[in-house]
């Protein structure tokens, strides 16, 4: 018998973490539902396992009204009886203190505010909520979070079994042929002396010996490679402390086929004698000379 579908139900106070919460549950690898009707979710469910394809289902639902929340309890229930799921209500709140100083500095007006201010909708939302709060899974209270400190928790309810998401991307380009887009650290290479202009050198490329040992044969490349090194141990642990899923490290040099490609390679292996996967893919060495 296959296993269940792993489903979690998102719900609470508006302001409180749910965009958060998407993001995070995302990253996880569940697919997620924003705004679903809740009597349609059952109907969804059929139609994921059908499909055979998905494991892992985030469905969010925002109780706005008394209508709306008069379905969720019901779905639920159903969702509940299935015995091809395992259904997790998740329940975000913050204190009113909290959720009014998001609301003003979004200057967002609160969905169930009657023009009285963003207190009272918060008040009538609270109300709304408390038998849903009372029927959930794991209550999660983000009033003292920060947006690290709420992506960790969701990790520790809902993570278990998913492979560490964070990997390291290094790559070479030619800065003539444009920045990478997709870069977090760019590192221009042009100051170490160009084999393209050693005619036995000019039609190889960084993967081979001979370019690789003209690049590295300055002291100036090799203190430029020992400071990167260097500088990237530092900040690696940061950007994994922060949340971050990847890191895209991008090497220029002026065509994208010697110097960047040689430091690209050298600093892609020597990263991965450590604990996060790593790609090393070269942009531009494709391109003519």
């Amino acid at each position: 018998m296959a296993s269940p579908l792993e489903i979690v139900i998102v719900t609470g106070m508006s302001g409180a973490g749910k965009t958060v919460a998407v993001q995070r549950l995302e990253d996880l690898d569940y697919f997620v539902i924003d705004n679903i009707l809740p009597s349609l979710a059952n109907r969804f469910v059929d139609v994921i396992l059908e499909s055979d394809k998905l494991t892992k289902l985030a469905m969010v639902m925002d109780v706005r009204t008394q209508d709306f929340y008069d379905e969720v309890m019901p779905a639920l229930k159903m969702l509940r009886q299935r015995e091809d799921a395992r259904v997790q209500l998740l329940f975000l709140d913050a204190s009113d203190r909290q959720l009014v100083a998001r609301y003003k500095e979004t200057r967002r007006a609160h969905p169930l505010s009657n023009h009285d201010g963003v207190l009272p909708g918060i008040e009538r939302e609270r109300e709304l909520l408390r038998p849903l709060k009372e029927h959930a899974d794991v209550v999660i209270d983000t009033t003292s979070m920060s947006v690290q400190q709420l992506k960790s928790k969701l990790t520790d309810y809902f993570g278990h079994g998913t492979p560490n998401q964070f990997y390291i991307d290094v790559m070479s380009f030619g800065f003539k042929y444009g920045l990478p887009l997709d870069a977090d650290l760019v590192f221009d290479a042009r100051f170490i002396p160009n084999p393209f202009y050693i005619p036995e050198l000019k039609h190889q490329t960084g993967n081979d010996q001979a370019v690789q040992d003209y690049v590295m044969k300055t002291p100036a490349a090799q203190a430029f490679y020992e400071h990167l090194k260097a500088l990237i141990d530092v900040a690696l642990p940061g950007y994994v402390a922060e949340g971050k899923t990847s890191l895209t490290i991008a090497i220029g040099c002026t065509g994208g086929q010697h110097r960047s490609v040689t430091l690209a390679n050298r600093l892609g292996q020597a990263l991965q004698s450590g604990e996060y996967p790593v790609n090393i893919r070269h942009r531009d060495l494709a391109k003519a000379h």
